[in-house]
């Protein structure tokens, strides 16, 4: 972090020392040449751009400003993009146009009172996946599909928004989801419409209104392609647009597939490294023995109800059972010894319940019963469970989901049972990071052509037939030098590096080098790709 008393770091001609720090940008005094240079300031995750300036120097000594034989001078504001580049170190000749571009925008919003951060920061909540990182999403992302294909289920997609009234319909009013957290507003047509806070509503109302449930049951479903959004508070692994795999069985009333679904995301999370999972469940009954419960836990919280949050005192009256739900510390020690919904179980639920514990045993699965699992959606019934791991910072849900048994009815549709889970993707990588669990990071590319002089057409030509073969291969594009290119096929990772030059053209071969063992060899350009294949699997 840049303070105000002086501080060196490395200048093209020497030494420089911070002077004269000022709103969005400071000036520089080299020791070197005692000219003086304009830096600017880089925006702050929180706050103005003023208020995180970086480590003195930011010039990168990466062209063009390499150029410059002295530092650059600041004598005033600059007027123009072009005039901004040339105070920076270049001249009208060395200045390369889309680098000015940048800079004079860079520039302009600086001068911009407090900056704007806006143009240069993602919305809290958000986050780029860049593409450092996206091999990470790739892999997990290959296994859950690999692990809904193993047990029958097919893709769905469905859109980013829906009409608001199918999550106040579906996952119930009473909810924090529906009552805090949505993004809703109003369409063109003075239509209600919400970016969808969860999965489950969406896929329930594609199954009704595709006639799904006309079809052989069960129909098995999955999403995977699915940013989830809620207008809560950021915390880790879960930020206000986070993504989610989910899957979603319709048809099938008995337990053995609450089961198979707990068992799936189970071995899927044990698959990619993470230990000390254990599997929490409950049963949250029915419409025929829910009331009677409702009532027992109604009477428990009677004199407690002006000590209950606002939104929980709503809820005292509409669906007690949500307030097992809040998430206020105070309201969860008002419930510690509320009764249990387990004591009041019709028979079909309690037999429900039952069978479910009898096949996680039958799989070795560990489990724990836990009575004040209510999940926060209104649709479940019967099952609802959560899988949990242990972490030095406490108890993390990685997965949760349940039988929701009467919401296509609710939506409009024939009673079908159902039930599902949705495990968030941005959680389990943090989980895997916490844990120290790396995931295989394959090649951006298999091999990366160079070449000289008069050779760059033969070069594209080359690229463009190991494409075809299937070989993942790249080229430079930027005009650099036989050196320069061979230094950034070591950047980009390529395992082989493939050369032409105008003897090899002549020759009708290509030379072929390994960059790990620097070995070398030569093959005929039409034979390429199989010898780029062969080296690889060596």
């Amino acid at each position: 972090m840049l303070k105000k008393e002086k501080h060196v770091e490395n200048c093209l001609c020497g030494k420089i020392s911070i002077d004269n720090f000022r709103e969005g940008f400071y000036n520089q005094l080299c020791n070197g040449c005692e000219e003086k240079r304009m830096t600017i300031i880089r925006p702050k995750e929180k706050g103005s751009l003023a208020e995180n300036p970086p480590a003195a120097g930011h010039q990168d000594t990466s062209e063009p400003f390499r150029e410059s034989e002295t530092c650059p001078h600041v004598t005033g504001e600059a007027e123009t993009p072009h005039d901004f580049g040339v105070k920076l170190g270049g001249t009208a000749s060395s200045i390369r146009p889309m680098r000015l571009i940048a800079w004079g925008f860079f520039y302009t919003a600086m001068q911009t009172k407090g900056g704007n951060s806006m143009l240069t920061q993602a919305p809290r909540g958000t986050k780029d996946v860049l593409p450092q990182d996206s091999y990470r999403w790739q892999a997990v992302e290959a296994k859950m599909r690999e692990a809904a294909a193993l047990a029958g289920y097919r893709e769905v997609r469905t859109p980013v928004f829906e009409h608001t009234e199918l999550f106040a319909r579906g996952v119930g009013d009473t909810t924090d989801i529906v009552q805090k957290e949505m993004y809703t507003f109003k369409d063109k047509g003075d239509r209600s419409i919400t970016l969808k806070p969860e999965g489950t509503a969406g896929v329930a109302r594609a199954f009704l209104e595709s006639n799904l449930y006309a079809e052989a049951l069960p129909c098995k479903m999955y999403y995977l392609d699915a940013p989830i959004f809620r207008y809560e508070a950021p915390q880790n692994g879960r930020l206000r647009e986070h993504h989610q795999f989910g899957l979603e069985c319709f048809g099938a009333p008995e337990a053995t597939t609450d089961a198979e679904l707990i068992l799936l995301a189970y071995r899927l999370v044990s698959s990619l490294g993470v230990k000390n999972l254990s599997v929490r469940i409950n049963s949250i009954g029915c419409p025929n023995c829910r009331p009677a419960y409702h009532q027992e836990l109604k009477s428990f919280l009677s004199g407690k109800v002006d000590e209950l949050c606002s939104t929980c005192k709503t809820r005292y009256e509409r669906n007690p059972l949500r307030v097992l739900d809040c998430k206020e510390k105070h309201c969860q020690e008002l419930v510690a010894d509320a009764p249990s919904m387990l004591d009041l179980l019709c028979p079909d639920c309690k037999k429900h319940f039952e069978e479910l514990q009898a096949c996680l045993t039958a799989a070795g699965i560990p489990y724990v019963v836990d009575s004040r699992i209510v999940r926060g959606l209104d649709y479940y019934t019967k099952t609802v469970f959560e899988l949990v791991t242990t972490t030095p910072d406490g108890n993390l849900t990685v997965c949760g989901g349940g039988r929701y048994d009467n919401l296509v009815e609710q939506l409009g549709g024939p009673s079908i049972p159902a039930v599902g889970f949705g495990m968030g993707i941005e959680r389990l990588l943090m989980l895997l990071d916490s844990e120290g669990i790396e995931l295989p990071r394959p090649n951006t590319l298999d091999v990366f052509v160079t070449y000289m002089g008069d050779a760059k057409l033969p070069a594209f030509r080359l690229v463009e037939r190991l494409r075809e073969a299937g070989v993942k291969a790249d080229m430079d594009h930027c005009g650099r030098s036989l050196k320069a290119q061979f230094k950034f096929a070591n950047k980009t990772g390529a395992p082989i590096t493939a050369t032409l030059g105008e003897e090899e053209i002549q020759q009708g071969v290509v030379k072929l080098r390994d960059m790990n063992t620097r070995e070398e060899k030569v093959a005929p350009i039409a034979d390429a790709a199989a010898a780029v294949r062969e080296m690889l699997n060596k």
